[in-house]
Parts: structure tokens; C-alpha cells; sequence
């Protein structure tokens, strides 16, 4: 009896042993499918920069917003829209309403047809876009060596971390590593997918000046820019948040009711007990 015990237990033990071992590797087979992920991967991903407008009850710094503006209709309106942005809807976060109409007086936009049938031009209203820089894509990419620029109104939106991913971007041009060859036309930014992009370095340092006698280098332009194109995805965002601080205290006080209510109105009703006494 005493050696079918011992075979008994030495069989169990033996199970034991394997099941365990059978689950460590699966465990570490697991922990390393993301890291084989990661280290295929062809792109760098952008550090997390310390923003204004993130908190809950944060809100855009309009000066930044300013300088943005001015970075991209100096820069990167050259080759980038921003279709979803119109003239109007700068007035009270960027400029004054006269300083816009005067930006507009700036701008002829196609218009028509008048009564002859014909297009004409004419000076930029608060309702119109801003202007695009090509007429179509045909155009942009004929212009840029067959690569369309990408409208920037949702780009924010459109990537992982957007405000991250742009300001990395702008500011992480370098020499390519040893080993990495560039096709023509291509400069190497290890945060664009593949390492090659086709729109060269687009700002220098003192490449605008700002009126407000801000430093204009690289990562400031790229900082502005990248808060701007963040407010032209979400010009919203600052009325929602309000908004949502005002539902957060309707509902503290609706909760309140709601407890007050079970507490001294449904709770004798509640907890009371109804005897019936038989008839006599």
C-alpha cells in the first residue's frame, strides 16, 4: 500500500510539475507578442508632451492658438488646407472681428456664376473657408512630385495622440541612420511611418516672427502649430466641457434628491409593518 502511495503521489507531483511548466512558457509566450509587435514596427512612437488644454477643466491658451495661425498661414498653408475652418470661427479665439475681416481683405476666393454666366473673384467674407492651396488633387500632387498633401483640419483626430504625433513630427527630422537608404526626394523622420516622408523640413528657427516677441525656434513654432491644428479639430471643445461641468452639478443635485428622497419619504414607508389583528 505504502508504494502505490508513493507511485500515486510521485504521479500527481509529476502533473503538477508540467502543468506548471506548461504554463509559464505560455505566459511567457504571451508577454512576448507584444514586444516582437513593437519591435517590427516601423515607426517611432511620439513621447507625451505636457499640454494646457488637456485637463478636465483646461482650456485652449489663445495666445498659442495665435501663433499657431500665424505659423501655419505662414508655412503650411503654402501645401495644407484646413477645409473645415472658416473665417468667422477664428473671430474671438485667434483675432478681433476687424483684425479677421482684414485677413479677409488678404484672401480673393473663386465666386459665381454672376448674371453673365462667368466666375469672377472677390475679397474673402467671414462665412468663406480658408483658402486651399491647390485646386484640386490633381493639381497638389503635380506640384509635389506626385504626393497630395493631406488636409489638417482632423489631423489631430486622425492619429494616435495627435498633438503628440505633430509635434514630434516637425521637430524630429535628422541624418538617417547607418544602413538606411533614402529613395530621392525623401527625408528620413523616424515618427512617419516607414521613415520617409516627402515635405521637407518645413521650419527653421526665426522662420516667422511673432508679434508678441515670442522666441520663434523650431519646437516653439511646432508647440503653437500643434495646439492650433489641435483647436481646428475641436473648436468645440471648450463648450463642452462647460457643458459637462453643468450636467456633472445637475446630476450631484438630482443624486441628492434621490437620496433624499429614500431617506425621509420612502423609508418609513418602507420599513413599516402591517399587522392584522383576527375578529373576536
Amino acid at each position: 500500500l505504502r508504494g502505490t502511495f508513493l507511485l500515486t503521489m510521485a504521479f500527481q507531483l509529476k502533473t503538477v510539475f508540467q502543468s506548471r511548466q506548461a504554463l509559464a512558457i505560455g505566459a511567457a509566450a504571451i508577454a512576448a507578442v507584444p514586444a516582437i509587435t513593437l519591435l517590427s514596427d516601423d515607426v517611432a512612437h511620439p513621447p507625451a508632451f505636457p499640454w494646457r488644454h488637456r485637463g478636465f477643466f483646461s482650456s485652449y491658451d489663445c495666445g498659442a492658438l495665435r501663433r499657431g495661425f500665424q505659423v501655419y498661414r505662414q508655412v503650411c498653408a503654402s501645401c495644407h488646407s484646413v477645409e473645415r475652418i472658416r473665417w468667422r470661427e477664428l473671430v474671438g479665439v485667434t483675432h478681433t472681428k476687424e483684425e479677421v475681416q482684414q485677413l479677409c481683405k488678404e484672401v480673393d476666393v473663386l465666386d459665381g456664376p454672376n448674371d453673365e454666366g462667368e466666375m469672377f473673384e472677390r475679397p474673402a467674407k467671414l462665412f468663406d473657408v480658408l483658402p486651399k492651396p491647390y485646386l484640386n488633387e490633381e493639381q497638389g500632387r503635380s506640384a509635389n512630385g506626385g504626393a497630395y498633401p493631406p488636409d489638417l483640419s482632423l489631423m489631430v483626430k486622425a492619429r494616435h495622440e495627435g498633438h503628440d504625433y505633430i509635434m514630434s513630427l516637425l521637430t524630429g527630422y535628422m541624418e538617417p541612420p547607418a544602413g538606411k537608404v533614402m529613395m530621392e526626394g525623401l527625408y528620413y523622420n523616424p515618427y512617419f511611418p516607414g521613415g520617409g516622408i516627402s515635405m521637407p523640413p518645413p521650419l527653421q528657427d526665426e522662420g516667422v516672427e511673432y508679434p508678441d516677441g515670442t522666441v520663434a525656434t523650431i519646437s516653439q513654432q511646432a508647440r503653437d502649430v500643434a495646439q492650433f491644428l489641435n483647436w481646428t479639430a475641436e473648436p468645440e471643445m471648450e463648450q463642452r466641457k462647460k457643458n459637462a461641468g453643468l450636467n456633472m452639478l445637475a446630476l450631484i443635485f438630482m443624486t441628492l434628491g434621490a437620496g433624499y428622497m429614500k431617506r425621509w419619504r420612502w423609508s418609513p414607508l418602507k420599513t413599516r409593518k402591517i399587522a392584522y389583528v383576527k375578529d373576536m
